[in-house]
């Protein structure tokens, strides 16, 4: 038996033109590897896109790829996920199912106060394959809860349980605050558990419980996922034996500086350093900073003629994160407790007049009106565009622009 094991390949994630078609490049080019590697059947466990109504030009290349796979006699097995989820219930999925592109396998009934499943089998090898859809919020606990283990784990032969959620025991540190459910509330004595979800590259048996598999994502969706990662892929497992298949779509470079006690302008010659006899040639480049600034602001660093000379030396895209950069010239400020409002007054009266701009005559004023201009929700029948067109011609009458 051989198949291919995929998860959150998140098609449409990226909203910068430059990245937007990553993740759909590299579903591309697993369906190649799938191909060739000419297995049985393939499993998506959840987020096929990054969202529960796709692009219709996402969908269009999606339907493509898959129909691919039809061709080659090749069944795509799925269970949604948490961005495939929708409070109606309905996915695009369902669509793809009608048009036999893919089988949803959460198939089953609730049966008194249990959740009763039923497999669906793989016509070739046999495989017996079941699972639970994710949702968002980590809804699906409920269906663990509820689910009829002893009727899963009394079926004899090869059995594959899909998942969209995470495991406990095979969680990261990093992602500790993470909702997750414990291995002990899946049915025991599967020969595979195919995750999604949990957006790392993880194989671990535990007893009654073996091959506890996450593939990690086809390719990364944000910038953490691209610094820890670097790329994406997916598993295939043959006979008992799995082998990783990474996707390398694009090349990732990364620079990080340590801004800590540093002045902004030892941090721009950290910079200049580090770019030296560089080239980033098709290469997705990631800039980090980090630290306390001993003086200057963040917006002394020079980020925009870095960029500049990154981009001059053939990079593909730039990105930075300075989520962890600070300046001793912006303290922290100690509010008492109180109501949002008089929380908000404190701080903005501790911070009038730090800055020098065209407003400081009317700043505390303009600060208050920007605030309550942004708490503004989208009106009932309302569409997007045109709540961001209004949010935007108010912001920008506040700030007489």
């Amino acid at each position: 038996m051989k198949f291919a094991h995929l998860a959150d390949v998140h098609i449409g994630a990226w909203r910068d033109p430059a990245l937007k078609n990553l993740n759909l490049e590299a579903f591309r080019r697993a369906v190649h590897i799938i191909l060739e590697a000419q297995v049985d059947f393939v499993l998506i466990a959840g987020d096929l896109f990054n969202t529960a109504m796709p692009a219709l030009d996402h969908l269009k290349q999606a339907v493509i790829l898959l129909k691919r796979l039809k061709k080659q006699g090749i069944p795509v097995y799925a269970v949604p996920g948490s961005h495939d989820y929708s409070p109606s219930g309905r996915t695009i999925l369902d669509v793809l199912e009608e048009a036999e592109f893919l089988v949803n396998v959460m198939k089953g009934k609730v049966v008194g106060d249990k959740l009763v499943l039923r497999f669906t089998p793989d016509v070739k090898t046999g495989a017996k394959i079941t699972g639970i859809r994710g949702k968002k919020g980590s809804l699906e606990r409920k269906d663990y809860q509820l689910l009829d283990v002893q009727s899963l784990e009394q079926e004899s032969g090869f059995k594959i349980f899909m998942f969209h959620t995470a495991i406990d025991e095979l969680k990261p540190k990093e992602l500790e605050m993470m909702e997750s459910i414990p291995a002990t509330e899946l049915p025991r004595g599967f020969e595979y558990y195919a995750g999604g979800h949990v957006h790392i590259v993880e194989q671990k048996d535990l007893r009654d419980y073996k091959n506890l598999v996450y593939p990690g994502p086809v390719f990364p969706a944000n910038f953490a996922e691209l610094w820890k990662l670097g790329r994406g892929g997916f598993y295939i497992y043959d006979e008992g034996k799995l082998e990783f298949q990474p996707l390398n779509i694009k090349n990732v470079y990364r620079i990080e500086v340590d801004a800590e006690d540093k002045s902004a302008e030892e941090v721009n010659h950290a910079f200049e350093a580090k770019l030296q006899k560089k080239e980033f040639n098709n290469t997705i480049v990631l800039i980090r900073v980090s630290g306390m600034l001993r003086s200057g602001k963040p917006s002394d660093i020079d980020f925009k003629g870095f960029f500049k000379n990154i981009y001059n030396k053939s990079a593909f895209f730039v990105m930075r994160n300075t989520s962890k950069l600070s300046s001793q010239e912006f303290e922290e400020i100690r509010v008492s407790s109180g109501t949002v409002e008089q929380i908000e007054e404190e701080i903005i009266k501790e911070h009038v007049g730090r800055i020098k701009t065209s407003f400081s005559d009317k700043e505390e004023e303009m600060i208050k009106n920007l605030i309550k201009l942004m708490s503004e929700e989208q009106k009932e029948g309302e569409k997007k565009y045109e709540y961001e067109a209004r949010m935007k011609q108010e912001v920008d009458e506040a700030l007489s622009i």
